[in-house]
């Protein structure tokens, strides 16, 4: 699908500048740490992963799903079921994978010492989306190619995935104030930014919650749902509480996090 890294780009850029404009506007809570220094090491960050990825991954998921199609690979290349019915469980499929790999990358220390790295910002706003170390990545990009593989997801659903991943990293991670009412029928469906926020305190308990990415209802059947941060939105804490030095979480700072010990 030759469009379809244009398709990505013109979504992430469009909707990156939307949101921004919008948490500019209706700013939920006010930040901590000066815009320049984050957005610069955030914005540095995503085009580095980009770069990587392109290097060092031979396959992106859309082409993994063009071949297994035309190879008939797949548990839903293998059956005879309407082809709206198999878009809608390879999109349920691919997103609970994303819930239960983000769930793995706070349990094994191991991944964990990567991905701790995303949740280092202090504040939370649509630059955070895509604050990710190159290597948790290319792991990410390896367990997709496999979730793909194995459900035999058609094309047209993993490009549609992927750009409701990118949209919904994007909208959870954003600093925008949302009517409570509004926000709690979103919610019902939809990770919404005051349900993602909660997964970004600096209470462990808190942390290890919300881990959905797209549909909210995962966490809530997983029993990893939390409502509300313990000390509201206006008072919580972002971040972890070893890394509380910004001035030490520019690019090359944030490459290290994973191979040195925490400085406080």
């Amino acid at each position: 699908m030759p469009n379809e890294s244009a398709l990505r780009l013109a979504v992430f850029l469009g909707l990156f500048l939307l949101l921004a404009l919008a948490e500019h506007i209706w700013p939920r809570r006010p930040l901590t740490v000066p815009k320049g220094r984050r957005w610069l090491a955030n914005i540095v960050m995503v085009a580095f992963d980009t770069g990587v990825t392109r290097l060092v991954v031979p396959l992106m998921p859309v082409a993994m799903a063009v071949m297994a199609q035309n190879k008939g690979w797949g548990l839903l290349n293998q059956v005879a079921i309407p082809y709206w019915v198999k878009l809608a469980l390879a999109l349920l499929f691919l997103d609970l994978v994303i819930y239960l790999q983000h769930r793995a990358f706070h349990r094994v220390p191991l991944f964990w010492r990567f991905h701790r790295m995303h949740h280092t910002d202090m504040d939370l706003d649509v630059s955070s989306s895509n604050r990710f170390h190159p290597v948790e990545i290319l792991v990410s990009a390896a367990i997709k190619l496999a979730a793909v593989l194995v459900s035999g997801a058609a094309p047209e659903a993993v490009v549609t995935f992927e750009v409701l991943l990118n949209a919904s990293s994007l909208f959870t991670h954003t600093n925008l104030r949302i009517p409570l009412g509004i926000d709690r029928l979103l919610r019902l469906v939809l990770v919404t930014p005051d349900m993602h926020r909660v997964h970004h305190s600096v209470i462990p308990s808190e942390t290890d919650s919300n881990f959905s990415f797209n549909a909210s209802w995962w966490d809530r059947l997983f029993g990893t749902y939390r409502a509300q941060p313990r000390k509201g939105h206006a008072n919580m804490v972002i971040g972890l509480k070893e890394y509380r030095s910004p001035e030490k979480l520019g690019f090359w700072g944030l490459l290290l996090v994973p191979f040195r010990q925490p400085y406080g």
